[in-house]
């Protein structure tokens, strides 16, 4: 078939609504590709943009990028001035809290100029040599991407494993660093994927690899200075449902190798004392049944769905993995969502969520009591981090909110004191300046949803303020209240920053999630709209003023709500969205697809299928008038290929009746997250606050809190 006249792009004088010069936009061939499933016939206009080696397909890209550029460039001031505004609150030279691990204190630096982090660690004291056992920067100089996949050290503090990425495929190779005489083994091994593991003797590790599709679904057993030809596959699921992930417990005993789908369960377990045993089922799979386990003295802890939607902790003794031997050891409860643990010798802390906020339980094994560790502000998030010591009594966690700049706190689970090791600092921020909402939205089915807001100090509900709306709702990924500097340059100028806790995440236990995904995934894109109505409505912005964002999964909500109600929005920003539903989920070549036929649904299924296309944002693209548009995306992402969003803006152009900017920003070099430098990135948000700013006319806006 013929790729001739692929393009149609003549610059002509057109003028913006702020009289800038802007040229045609791109326009791309449609060549007919009909499938027939199910009786149902569908058109796809544009499936040759999957070409990625065809230099028209490229040529195509370059011109969206071209047409972007300079469509933006009466913004070009107001970039730089964002993103200095952004640099302005990162203490570029800085140091991470050091954290104690088998004799060492560990710890991360960063140095001004450097887009990297530098690992270094100290023997014995915080007073010892530093040692830099890992500098990512050196690694990254003269790539044009630079991703660390994983680091581990061996137990005996000798050795460094660590899986570096420079292509943004997420496809790593495997080294292992002498540490003692900092000299690179020969042990090197491509093509792998995340996940290391060693075992005791410190010369053992346990390494996963990919499908065709990159699913995880095998991990090895290499031993150090042995050829690759002689690593042991250690396990391999072939079931294209469940993805495969190694790792080693806390208490330094056991190697786990996780076989998780999205519906069920099935974890093995090897001694690090005899790393060439067979791994042992810990519980078989069964259908509906998800389950993790950590492992504390004499027994595994399994944190599981069995009997409980809201998760239970049941007590499986460590020489007896038989159900009869199974104690529940903490109940599940229908108001209380149990998601994970952190174990120690003698307490075990359960990250728990209640009324929609999250809160740790502290249990110690000893006394069996339990008590809470409680936060005061209305919405906020804590993660358990850096707890690398079983045999310890100190819990950190790391707190943030909208207000407060994330904070490293260490527990004392004995005493319940904790101190304040540090918070980060953002140079100029001042908290007093601003406020944060917590509202509980009504929505069309009944059920409340929560609004995360932060809004300026003197800022009024009364409909005049732009305001910019952000959800996720997928894969029960739970979207907390954390602080967010970037976002700070748009709040200082009149904006409302709220985050929509939408169906689809767990943010109000596992029925939130349940309620979100596969045959009542629309929940997720109806509790978006409900809640920009109700802003709306409430006077906390207008349809003039509202502006929506979202990411991959959340590309794919903005997607759907973009074609349900255009009108509800000033402007959309879909960064690597998924939206082309329908063709992805029936090509199980592609990385994540096969796997998540159970979250969004197989259209090999007819029911599923027919449900699928009713929200699919490119099959549901009508002739009528859309928001202003920014769309991004990476050509080697691997997650949500260049050609979903390529196609779906295409297909967008060809449709839309309006005159509003459709612009469509793709990195040549970047992967899912954009790019892999920390000044890059920050570039990168630069540009989308600016079309935010210039699509509700405030482009020239000065901060309005000094």
């Amino acid at each position: 078939m013929s790729r001739a006249s692929i393009l149609s792009f003549a610059f002509c004088a057109l003028v913006s609504g702020l009289a800038a010069q802007q040229p045609r936009p791109p326009v791309a061939q449609q060549i007919a590709r009909v499938d027939t499933l199910h009786g149902d016939v569908r058109t796809d206009n544009y499936f040759w943009l999957r070409e990625k080696t065809n230099p028209k397909v490229l040529a195509y890209l370059d011109s969206e990028n071209a047409y972007t550029a300079t469509g933006m460039r009466h913004t070009e001031a107001l970039q730089d001035k964002l993103y200095h505004e952004m640099l302005g609150r990162i203490r570029e030279t800085d140091l991470s809290v050091p954290y104690r691990d088998n004799g060492y204190w560990y710890y991360s630096r960063t140095e001004q100029g450097k887009a990297y982090p530098i690992l270094c660690r100290k023997r014995g004291s915080l007073g010892a040599r530093e040692e830099v056992y890992l500098d990512e920067n050196a690694l990254a100089a003269g790539k044009k991407f630079f991703a660390l996949g994983g680091q581990q050290v061996s137990p005996d503090g000798g050795r460094l494993a660590y899986l570096q990425d420079t292509t943004a495929l997420r496809v790593y190779t495997l080294f292992v660093k002498d540490l003692r005489t900092g000299k690179t083994l020969a042990d090197t091994l491509a093509q792998v994927v995340p996940g290391l593991a060693w075992a005791n003797d410190n010369r053992t590790i346990f390494y996963s690899t990919a499908d065709s599709a990159r699913r995880t679904n095998a991990v090895w057993r290499h031993v150090l200075g042995q050829q690759r030809a002689s690593d042991v596959k250690v396990f391999q699921d072939d079931d294209v449902l469940n993805n495969v992930d190694v790792a080693r417990s806390k208490s330094g005993k056991f190697v786990f190798i996780a076989d998780d789908g999205f519906t069920s369960s099935e974890w093995r377990v090897i001694p690090t004392a005899d790393p060439t045993a067979a791994p042992h089922v810990i519980a078989p799979r069964r259908a509906n049944v998800e389950y993790s386990v950590d492992h504390i003295d004499g027994a595994f802890l399994m944190v599981t769905n069995d009997s409980a939607r809201n998760f239970r902790i049941v007590r499986i003794p460590e020489a007896d993995f038989s159900r009869a031997r199974w104690t529940d050891w903490v109940p599940g409860n229908d108001s209380v969502f149990i998601e994970g643990i952190e174990p120690f010798r003698n307490y075990v802390v359960v990250a728990e969520r209640s009324g929609g906020l999250p809160r740790l339980r502290v249990i110690d094994l000893a006394a069996r009591s339990v008590h809470y560790i409680t936060f005061p502000e209305p919405a906020y998030g804590v993660f358990p981090t850096q707890n690398a010591e079983f045999d310890s009594h100190t819990l950190r966690f790391q707190y943030s909110s909208l207000l407060t700049p994330a904070s490293t706190f260490d527990y004392d689970l004995a005493t319940h004191q904790r101190v304040l090791k540090k918070r980060v600092d953002v140079p100029g921020y001042d908290a007093s300046r601003y406020e944060v909402k917590r509202l509980m939205v009504p929505v069309r089915d009944g059920v409340h949803v929560p609004v995360s807001m932060l809004v300026h100090k003197g800022w009024r509900q009364d409909g005049s303020h732009p305001l910019l709306l952000y959800a996720y709702g997928s894969y029960g990924y739970t979207t907390e209240a954390t602080f967010n500097s970037p976002v700070l340059s748009l709040v200082d100028r009149g904006f409302a920053y709220a985050i929509a806790h939408i169906r689809g995440g767990q943010e109000m236990g596992r029925q939130w999630y349940d309620d979100g995904k596969m045959m009542k995934k629309k929940n997720t894109f109806n509790d978006f709209v409900d809640v920009a109505e109700y802003l709306e409505q409430q006077k906390f912005t207008s349809a003039n003023t509202l502006v929506a964002n979202g990411g991959s999964a959340g590309g794919l909500l903005m997607g759907a709500i973009t074609n349900m109600r255009p009108d509800l929005f000033r402007a959309v920003v879909a960064d690597v969205p998924f939206v082309d539903v329908i063709n992805t989920m029936m090509d199980a070549s592609l990385p994540l697809t096969s796997q998540e036929w159970q979250q969004w649904g197989d259209p090999h299924i007819k029911e599923q299928y027919e449900y699928m296309k009713t929200y699919s944002p490119y099959d549901n693209v009508e002739r009528k008038a859309y928001p202003w548009m920014l769309v991004t995306s990476s050509l080697n992402d691997s997650q949500v290929s260049y050609w979903e969003p390529a196609k779906w803006v295409a297909k967008l152009r060809a449709m839309k009746t309006d005159s509003n900017p459709l612009y469509f920003k793709i990195n040549m070099a970047g992967g899912h997250g954009g790019s892999s430098g920390r000044y890059d990135r920050l570039h990168e948000i630069a540009f989308r606050d600016a079309f935010m700013l210039d699509a509700v006319g405030l482009a020239g806006q000065e901060k309005i809190v000094q």
